[in-house]
């Protein structure tokens, strides 16, 4: 969810009054446009454009980013709330230096993707961009590696059911939460103004149609890592820490992560944080072998 307003307050201010005007807003959780921002070739990275369909027959597009050297996995990557895939680049942009082919897509009503946004239609996007990507020359459909950040990890959860979670061996969520009613209730706490509000709104106004939490079965048995930062100002640690907590088994790692700002961790080049995000991969993907 990489909110295009700078203030929370700002935000906060707003997403509550389009609740009162709209008498409901599960839309604002989709922010999406057209705009170029950024190329693969900016980055000195090799790719293929994809155009591929949903479920339901939406005609949506990504890019394919080659890895540079041996394969050690393909990662699909499922972006936050706003912008596109060309804004959204800049967080997946070092990993195909490291190793890492990525798969990085828009879904309906994004970029170049046709449709309106929605939960579910995003959901199902999801899952036909993980089947896409097993269908992918020089791709070990076996040895899948899913990300989302924000928004995108809670759409890319209930995709994972079924069919959808074949070949996934490792989960990695930054900065994402287990119910959308919860995640709003979380961010109205933090003011006098709306704290009184926190309970209403987020009941009232809100849904929890395909929340993350009722879809936690889907990571059984796959290694996940669980990424929240102290100071985010959007998606509130609290929400990545309960997200962390109803993920069922043991194969779990949480990382609290010091400092302010929203889906930055991997973004800025922080060179520990991405060496522990690498070792974390290394140590839970099985021995690679030829696709």
């Amino acid at each position: 969810m990489s909110f295009q307003i700078h203030s929370p307050k700002m935000w906060l201010a707003g997403l509550v009054l389009m609740a009162l005007l709209t008498g409901g807003c599960n839309s604002l959780f989709f922010q999406p446009d057209n705009h170029f921002y950024a190329h693969p070739s900016q980055f000195g990275l090799t790719h293929r454009e994809i155009h591929f369909k949903s479920g339901d027959g939406t005609a949506l597009y990504g890019w394919f980013l080659q890895a540079k050297g041996p394969v050690k996995g393909t990662i699909v990557f499922f972006h936050g709330n706003a912008a596109n895939i060309s804004n959204h680049i800049y967080a997946v942009e070092w990993l195909p230096k490291r190793g890492y082919q990525v798969f990085i897509f828009d879904y309906r009503g994004y970029g170049l993707s046709e449709g309106t946004p929605d939960r579910e239609g995003a959901v199902t996007d999801c899952a036909a961009a993980i089947n896409t990507v097993r269908l992918q020359p020089g791709v070990n459909p076996d040895r899948l590696i899913v990300y989302g950040q924000s928004l995108g990890g809670a759409l890319m959860i209930p995709a994972l059911e079924g069919d959808g979670g074949r070949g996934v061996r490792a989960v990695v969520l930054e900065s994402t939460f287990s119910s959308y009613r919860e995640v709003v209730r979380l961010i109205l706490d933090r003011h006098w103004l709306t704290w009184p509000l926190q309970y209403p709104l987020s009941w009232m106004l809100f849904t929890d149609e395909l929340a993350p939490r009722d879809h936690l079965a889907s990571l059984a048995g796959v290694p996940v890592l669980v990424v929240s930062r102290t100071g985010d100002p959007v998606v509130p640690f609290g929400a990545g820490s309960r997200l962390f907590d109803k993920i069922p088994g043991k194969d779990k790692t949480f990382w609290p992560v010091e400092g302010q700002g929203h889906i930055v961790t991997f973004t800025q080049n922080d060179p520990v944080w991405r060496e522990k995000l690498l070792s974390w991969l290394e140590e839970n993907l099985p021995s690679p072998t030829s696709p």
